[in-house]
Formats: structure tokens, sequence, C-alpha cells
């Protein structure tokens, strides 16, 4: 009889949870597209307050019957929201135009480019994890004391100070004075060569792997050091504040509390009572962490001359190539909302409390 009463309540929890976490998933994916479109949109107008990009990039190097021939072709003399509409539909088509400089796809020069800044962000993320967790709990586990507060006020120095700046730092101390580091590109010229010849994934690190030479492998490594630390600093900073805040807010929790009157030590119950609950704000925020690194990726990519994506930003922001740029920052929204997306069902599914 009891058996009989107590059986519905579960299965109905079980259903409702089910519902409010696919209700939860399809909110999230169909935000994806508003996002995408409210940052195409103002990438598109911002750039269009330069004029048309055909001017912008060629304007006093053609004469004025070519230059007004080009743009004609391009159909930059079209009504602004003519033009606009006819962007957005090459966007939902991953067609984001040819570059003027060079004449090449945009979408080609993603995919080329774009996988030595994901090679990077990688690595970013790697030593954030590293640096920024373990810190993390030992300015909790310390909170108050002189360790607690040096780690502190160096969280602070990692994010606020300027990415350009820490590279060029980075690159005096341990490449100039010291000699210990490369301070440039993505490998060695020899390596490059060698990794090229073989085609590949484009990211060094598995390629070196797979071709069987160690040598290649340390080199591939030697030169993403620098590059890695300077961006991942960053990030580290924000995961040791979060993981701080939230390891100490657990302290007070009543399961705490009792392990602790059990005589539990109190680095036992940093490593195995408040660890887990502390990680899933840094979950949470990692969506908004991807989108700082890609943005940082542009200033750490030209200071250690790593061509990616954010090298090639650069040089077509230089050379007033607003087609590249814009097609550039328009995939790069989609891949922040995609993140984004990604992240928020990872943390419902660790966190229901989120669903709702």
């Amino acid at each position: 009889m009891t058996t009989d009463v107590a059986d519905p309540p579960a299965v109905t929890r079980t259903r409702g949870s089910g519902s409010v976490l696919g209700r939860y998933i399809l909110i999230r994916f169909l935000l994806i597209f508003p996002t995408v479109l409210i940052l195409v949109t103002l990438v598109f107008f911002l750039i269009r307050l330069t004029g048309d990009p055909i001017t912008a990039a060629l304007g006093g190097r053609l004469p004025a019957d070519q230059l007004a021939e080009r743009i004609h072709e391009a159909g930059y003399d079209r009504p602004i929201l003519v033009q606009y509409l006819e962007y957005l539909g090459q966007v939902f088509t991953f067609n984001f135009g040819t570059t003027i400089t060079d004449n090449q796809p945009v979408v080609q020069v993603i995919a080329t480019y774009g996988t030595a800044t994901l090679e990077l962000v990688l690595y970013a993320l790697v030593v954030a994890f590293l640096v920024g967790i373990p810190l993390g709990l030992v300015a909790a586990a310390l909170r108050d004391r002189w360790p607690d507060a040096l780690l502190r006020v160096s969280a602070i120095l990692f994010y606020a100070t300027p990415v350009f700046f820490a590279g060029l730092v980075a690159k005096l101390f341990f490449g100039v004075w010291l000699g210990w580091l490369p301070v440039s590109g993505r490998a060695s010229v020899r390596t490059e060569l060698a990794l090229g010849r073989d085609g590949g994934t484009g990211i060094y690190l598995i390629d070196a792997i797979a071709s069987g030479n160690p040598a290649y492998v340390q080199d591939v490594l030697a030169h993403a050091v620098l590059p890695a630390l300077t961006l991942g600093l960053l990030t580290a900073g924000i995961f040791l504040r979060l993981v701080r805040t939230n390891v100490i807010g657990t302290f007070n929790m009543p399961y705490v509390d009792a392990a602790r009157s059990r005589g539990v030590r109190e680095s036992r119950l940093v490593r195995t009572h408040a660890y887990r609950p502390a990680l899933i704000p840094i979950i949470t925020v990692i969506g908004l962490q991807i989108a700082l690194m890609l943005g940082g990726a542009v200033l750490t990519e030209t200071t250690f001359e790593w061509k990616g994506l954010g090298f090639q930003l650069a040089a077509y922001l230089s050379s007033r190539d607003f087609v590249a740029v814009q097609g550039i920052v328009a995939m790069i929204a989609i891949i922040v909302a995609l993140t984004n997306f990604v992240v928020d069902i990872l943390a419902a599914f660790i966190d229901p409390r989120v669903r709702y």
C-alpha cells in the first residue's frame, strides 16, 4: 500500500524535470538567433559608418571611374536597407563575402587561420584552469591570511594588465634577456615547413605528435608557452577569484559544518566538500571567457606574430578591408553564441537549479 502511494510522485517529478530541461534547452537554442542577429546588425551598420568598403579600402588608389565601377559591381551603391537584408541572407548561408585586398572568400580565410586561434585558445584555457583553480583553492583554504591577500592582488593584476603589455614584458624578459623561449611565430621555419608538407589538421601540436618527431613537438610547445601564458593568465585571475569566493561560501553549508564537527581537516574540506560546487560558476562563465579570449587573441597573436584569425583581423583592419573584418567578426559572434549555448546546457545538467 505504501509503495503504491509513494511511486507516482517520483514518476511525476522525473517527467517534470525532463520537461523543464527540454524547455530550457529549447529556449537557449532559440536565443542563439536573436543574439547573432543583433551582433551581426551592429557590426554591419558600424562598418557602414565609414562609408562603403570599396572606398575605404581602395579610395585614393584607383581613378574615380574605376572606383565607381567597383562600387557598382559590389552593389554598395544600392539603398543601405537592401544591402543589409542581402547580407543577412548571406550570413545565414555562411557566405561572408570576399576580401577586397587579397580576393579570398572570407570563409576560406576563417578555415585557414581559425585552427591557429583555436589552438591558442585551448592552450590559454589549460593555463587558466591549471593556475586559476588550484590558486583559488589555496586562497580559500588560507582566507584572510597573507597568502590569500597576495593571491587576490595577483588575480587583479592578471586580468587588469593589458594583454599586449603583458606579452611585450614576457617577450622582453623570457625571450630577450633570458633567452629561454622563442618570441614569435607558432613554430620554427623548419618545423612549419615539415608540418605543412604533410597537410594535417592545422593544429600544430596534433600534427607534430602525428609526425612522430619529438623535436617538432618540443618546438611547437616552446613557441606556445608565452602566448598561452599571456592570454591564459587573463582568465586565470577571474577563475581564481570565482573559486575562492564560492569555496568560502560553501564553508557555511550544513554538510560542511557536519564534516567539520566530525574532525575533518580544513584542507580536506576544501578538496572534497567545497571543490565541486565551486566549479559550477566557472562552467557558467566559460562562454563569456571564450568571447574574452577571442578578443584578447587579436592582441596576443599580433604581439607574438601568431598567424591566426586575430592576426589576420588586425592585418585587414590595417588595410581597411572591412568586408573581411565584417565577415570575421560575424563568424566570431556565431562561435560565441554557440559556445554559450553549449555551456548553458552543461551547467543545466550539472546544477538543476540553473534550469528554473
